[in-house]
């Protein structure tokens, strides 16, 4: 997608409009729902506790399968009919592991009509070992951990949202569905046909990844793409008869400078090369040299483009005797948001105005990407991403943490967005 196709369009701008004045009347918070998330902040950091806890690596199937059974034990306490799935649909790419870890899914059978499906992440960037340098803890405002804003606070935060409307009575909505995976870290190779499907036939889906440092809900996410080249030269004593070799490092580095100028600002396409490896030995002629580039854009068809350019230029050599193969993979679909994401947003805006705060809503992708994605693949109802707390640090060592200022609004907005959607204050 075009930066201009990613401003709100007039009809768009329009209706959202519509929406945040329709919506004044509420202008005092709901004093149940409100007081119900504050007596459920602390039920909720005890689970984030458990969560952080329990390390889970994407790559860690023993940790994962670990935080599964606990993330659906109590799913199903609350009342859900509960599976621990285990990946068959697999979708191969460079770096996927063997093994993948599992999903937890759950579905809460309600009076009303209304679809909500709510997604949450379990793994995490980091290796075993490491909780050890960075447990979970309280300092102040904020909760720290490892894995804590990305994305355990997002699993605990949709079972507190179950919670609480389970202690609401509340279940007017048609069907509530959660799914939390344990590969979103390694771009969902086992789990993003599963996202799709599930969400296809959703009125709304909310993703639970935080909402940075302010809270911000996002309409628009980044595709995420990998470039990956392969050199192959011919080896030979590099003091005694360079000569009888060809320099697969020569090579790799005429490829990478003739693509470096590929990405299009302008409309959100970035092309940056990142990893490369050549040679053996100082005195060998490196007879093979790779690199990778991490790919961003905002639309597929710009993918496209981008892949049948890089095919072009290899075909351009330093040294006519190297070989040269590129492969292209899209690890991520971008994000687009549509009218009925905006208009889910902008009641979300006249929610948090009940409470007295402001909440930011971003229509232009910033070069991330989630599982958001996947979900809006097929659906035609509204993808929120953000709904988690705000938080800082993720993917980081030892400085990840959430905000607890954010958890009782948190929790409040996503109780009412539920309830509003289920009984048709929201259409």
């Amino acid at each position: 997608m075009s930066r201009s196709l990613l401003a709100p369009s007039f009809a768009g701008t329009f209706i959202a409009s519509l929406w945040l004045a329709c919506a004044v009347a509420h202008a005092e918070p709901m004093a149940d729902v409100q007081a119900l998330a504050q007596k459920e902040q602390q039920p909720l950091l005890d689970t984030l506790r458990d969560l952080v806890n329990i390390e889970t690596g994407s790559r860690d199937v023993e940790g994962l399968n670990v935080i599964a059974g606990r993330v659906a034990d109590q799913l199903k306490q609350l009342g859900g009919t509960v599976e621990i799935l285990q990946p068959t649909d697999i979708y191969r790419l460079d770096d996927t592991p063997d093994k993948i870890g599992p999903a937890v899914h759950a579905t809460f059978k309600g009076t009303g009509t209304r679809k909500i499906m709510l997604i949450a992440h379990m793994d995490t960037v980091y290796l075993k070992g490491m909780l050890k340098d960075q447990p979970f803890r309280i300092d102040g405002d904020k909760a720290y951990g490892l894995g804590i804003a990305d994305d355990k606070q997002g699993v605990a935060l949709i079972l507190h949202t179950v919670a609480m409307l389970q202690k609401l009575n509340f279940k007017d909505y048609g069907t509530l569905t959660v799914l939390t995976n344990g590969d979103e870290e390694i771009s969902s190779p086992g789990w993003r046909s599963t996202i799709t499907k599930f969400a296809a036939d959703q009125d709304v889906v909310f993703s639970f990844e935080g909402g940075g440092t302010d809270g911000t809900l996002r309409l628009a996410t980044s595709g995420i793409g990998s470039a990956y080249l392969t050199v192959t030269g011919k080896s030979s004593h590099a003091g005694a008869r360079p000569e009888g070799g060809i320099n697969a490092l020569y090579e790799l580095s005429h490829q990478v400078l003739q693509m470096k100028d590929l990405s299009k600002p302008e409309q959100g396409l970035k092309l940056n090369w990142t990893v490369s490896k050549a040679g053996t030995n100082r005195n060998v002629i490196p007879a093979e040299a790779t690199a990778q580039a991490d790919a961003r854009a905002l639309k597929v068809s710009d993918f496209d483009e981008l892949e049948k350019a890089l095919q072009d230029k290899i075909k351009n050599r330093l040294l006519p005797d190297s070989k040269v193969e590129l492969k292209f993979e899209v690890r991520r679909p971008p994000l687009e948001a549509n009218d009925a994401s905006r208009r889910v947003a902008a009641y979300g805006k006249t929610i948090y105005q009940e409470l007295g705060m402001p909440l930011k809503v971003d229509e232009k992708a910033t070069g991330g990407g989630t599982d958001a994605a996947f979900a809006a693949l097929k659906t035609k109802g509204a993808v929120v991403e953000g709904m988690g707390l705000s938080g800082f640090g993720a993917h980081s060592n030892d400085a990840e943490y959430v905000k607890l200022d954010t958890i009782v609004p948190r929790l409040y907005l996503t109780t009412r967005m539920i309830m509003d959607l289920s009984t048709g204050k929201l259409k």
